[in-house]
């Protein structure tokens, strides 16, 4: 079904709004390979898997690979878990076939199962400071998110730190109610150079797919990281 015949008024505004003013907006631009990871990141995290599908071949023509943009959903899983983030996995894959696009990918693992806690105890101190190499040692969950989250995920090739950090930051800022972890986020995307002003151009160009509260909640939370 066409939405532009059937809601046109709509249609004229939202398209408006988010495929010329926001992008268009000055002093709120990102180049389009970080603009279009941030969008499918958010639309991860706020269950827009339609949309997401959608966006698929825009962002393959705008500095996003295969690998990446398999990156950003399977690290998904760490942060709106297994049962949200499988219809993305399958709308991915059903988007690459129809373009033709081989699967599967060439592997990206970095870690082994014996190595991956401390390897992924090493990345989190290099986002968030050398207290983090011991931080697993706490309990079984700060140990699952070092060897899990961290070990298996945040270690593999496909997308730097720096762009981890940012996915994180857009999965938590679109799913909403996860405050306290935005700012920790906030303040690891700082670490990896991430700063204020990038971070709020991030919210501004994902505002029309996750809404205007969670936005202001997210910039609530950056302006929270960036106090000395």
């Amino acid at each position: 079904m066409d939405r532009h015949q059937t809601d046109p008024e709509f249609m004229e505004r939202f398209e408006h709004f988010a495929f010329e003013e926001v992008p268009g907006e000055k002093g709120q631009q990102l180049e389009p390979k970080p603009r279009y990871m941030a969008i499918l990141a958010a639309l991860i995290g706020c269950g827009g898997d339609k949309v997401f599908g959608e966006m698929l071949p825009e962002a393959l023509k705008n500095g996003l690979t295969p690998v990446s943009i398999k990156e950003i959903v399977y690290q998904a899983t760490d942060y709106i878990g297994y049962g949200r983030m499988l219809p993305f996995l399958d709308k991915t894959n059903q988007v690459f076939e129809e373009m033709g696009i081989g699967l599967p990918l060439e592997g990206q693992a970095m870690t082994t199962l014996a190595d991956r806690l401390e390897k992924g105890a090493r990345a989190q101190a290099e986002i968030f400071g050398e207290h983090m190499k011991e931080a697993w040692k706490k309990g079984h969950i700060e140990r699952w998110l070092a060897a899990n989250c961290f070990g298996d995920y945040y270690t593999r090739k496909g997308l730097t730190l720096s762009e981890r950090e940012l996915i994180t930051f857009c999965f938590l800022m679109a799913q909403g109610g996860c405050e306290p972890q935005l700012i920790a986020h906030s303040k690891g995307n700082m670490n990896m150079g991430n700063d204020r002003d990038f971070l709020i151009r991030v919210v501004s160009q994902c505002l029309p797919y996750i809404g205007y509260p969670r936005s202001l909640n997210a910039i609530a939370c950056v302006n929270k990281a960036a106090e000395p």
